[in-house]
């Protein structure tokens, strides 16, 4: 069995074989996932308030109702398939027009693309959503890292570079954390360069825990490399 018919996302998607495992699966990934739909719903709706409990009602009818086993195993990337679910969600709410009556006075503007850049918050949904998928990515396969970092006895240098892996670090930020750590800046950077290259495998690795199929991945990547900016490059 290759390593694209064995992701997260395949077992929800063969949750016929194994229901609980299939469910587990499903539930870690909304978990990891939940901050780009809270994101998507809030620029919907004006208030955090509105928005939490729009995305709770969410996931919960996500998982409870199986809309996963809706989704077409052809065309299996979990982030395309999960905003299109909360875009019916919200559409089945009638969010445009009414009120939640725990949202103080929160009122829900029409998902029309016309309107997107007017809604609260200023940014475009599905621009809002994109953007806080990649830095959930970027976040699990940091915390991925730092595991590895722990366990290989080097979590203090782990923590020192973390800053240098997403974002290029001036001269006298190296000279900096070289003095810090007592190395000699060329081992600095040689370090710095080994904990990149991981990173972008993780990165990989999770994106692929998302997409059912090798050409999936392979297109969730190009659709997200831009977001993750001099994580993913090379």
């Amino acid at each position: 069995m290759s390593r694209f018919e064995t992701t997260r996302w395949s077992l929800v998607l063969d949750a016929a074989g194994e229901p609980q495992q299939a469910r587990v699966a499903l539930e870690t990934l909304c978990r990891t996932y939940r901050q780009p739909v809270f994101a998507y719903i809030r620029r919907h709706v004006g208030g955090s308030d509105a928005a939490e409990d729009l995305t709770q009602a969410f996931f919960l009818e996500f998982i409870e109702h199986a809309w996963h086993a809706r989704a077409d195993p052809a065309r299996g990337r979990f982030r395309a398939y999960l905003l299109t679910a909360v875009r019916r969600f919200l559409v089945d709410q009638h969010v445009a027009t009414q009120r939640l009556k725990r949202g103080a006075g929160a009122v829900f503007e029409s998902i029309d693309a016309d309107n997107a850049g007017e809604l609260a918050g200023g940014d475009d949904p599905e621009a809002a959503f994109e953007r806080d998928w990649a830095l959930a990515v970027l976040d699990v396969s940091l915390a991925r890292l730092r595991e590895e970092a722990e366990a290989a006895g080097k979590l203090d240098l782990f923590e020192h570079l973390r800053e240098f892996l997403t974002e290029r670090p001036a001269d006298a930020d190296y000279e900096r954390t070289a003095a810090a750590l007592n190395l000699r800046r060329n081992t600095l950077a040689v370090a710095v360069h080994r904990l990149r290259h991981r990173l972008r495998e993780l990165v990989r690795a999770e994106i692929g825990d998302t997409a059912h199929g090798r050409d999936a991945m392979n297109q969730e990547l190009r659709e997200l490399r831009s977001a993750f900016g001099n994580a993913m490059q090379d």
